[in-house]
C-alpha cells in the first residue's frame, strides 16, 4: 500500500469508517481460500457440534461478513455472522467481535432456523437475513431483492467445489427405504446427513 493510500485509509478509520480491502479479482480464491482456512477450525468444530455442514456454515460467513470479524452492518449486525445484538444475547454470545463465539451463536441460530422450516435451506437464509417475520408475513422468501440476492450468493458459495477437493457424496434413505446417494448439500442438509468424500 503506497503512502497516499496509508493516509486515506487512516483519515477514513479515524472518521468511524471500517475499511475493508479486498484483493484483486486475479487474486480472490486465494484470498477466500486463506480466510476460510484461518477460521476453518472453528467452523468444522462448532458445526459437527450442532450438527451442520461446515461449508453451509463458511457459505453463510461468506455471504455475511466477507470473513471480517470486525464487521458492523448499518444494520446493527455484528461480527463474521453478522448477528444482531438481541440475537447474539439470545444465543448466548458473550463477545460478537470473539470468532468463536460469533461462530457459536450463528451456528445455533442456523440449526434452529433449518428445524424451523423442516430442513428448507432457501427459507432458513430468508430468516437468517431478513427475519423470521418477514418469511411469517410472506408466507416463504420475501420479495427483497437484498434477501433473494443473499440467498442465491450463499447458495452459489455452499454447491462452489473447492479447489483441490474431492466432491462429498451424501447417502440417505428415502420414505420408501431406497438409499439416495447425492452429491447436492442442499438436499442433504435438508435430510440431516453428511457427507463423505
Amino acid at each position: 500500500m503506497t503512502s497516499f493510500a496509508k493516509r486515506i485509509a487512516a483519515g477514513l478509520t479515524a472518521a468511524g469508517f471500517l475499511l475493508l480491502l479486498l484483493p484483486a479479482a486475479g487474486n480472490s480464491a486465494g484470498f477466500w481460500s486463506r480466510m476460510k482456512d484461518k477460521y476453518d477450525p472453528f467452523v468444522k468444530a462448532i458445526a459437527d457440534e450442532y450438527g451442520l455442514d461446515a461449508d453451509f456454515v463458511h457459505a453463510v460467513i461468506k455471504a455475511e461478513s466477507a470473513y471480517n470479524r470486525h464487521a458492523i452492518s448499518r444494520a446493527g449486525a455484528q461480527g463474521l455472522m453478522q448477528l444482531m445484538p438481541a440475537t447474539a444475547v439470545a444465543y448466548g454470545v458473550k463477545d460478537v467481535f470473539d470468532p468463536e463465539d460469533n461462530i457459536r451463536g450463528g451456528v445455533k441460530f442456523l440449526k434452529v432456523l433449518l428445524k424451523l422450516y423442516d430442513g428448507n435451506i432457501k427459507k432458513t437464509l430468508a430468516a437468517y437475513n431478513a427475519g423470521q417475520e418477514a418469511v411469517k408475513k410472506y408466507g416463504g422468501i420475501p420479495p427483497y431483492a437484498e434477501t433473494r440476492t443473499y440467498i442465491s450468493r450463499v447458495i452459489a458459495t455452499y454447491r462452489a467445489p473447492a479447489p483441490g477437493r474431492r466432491t462429498k457424496i451424501f447417502e440417505f434413505r428415502d420414505a420408501s427405504g431406497k438409499t439416495v446417494l447425492t452429491n447436492d448439500p442442499i438436499l442433504a442438509a435438508q435430510r440431516g446427513v453428511s457427507g463423505t468424500t
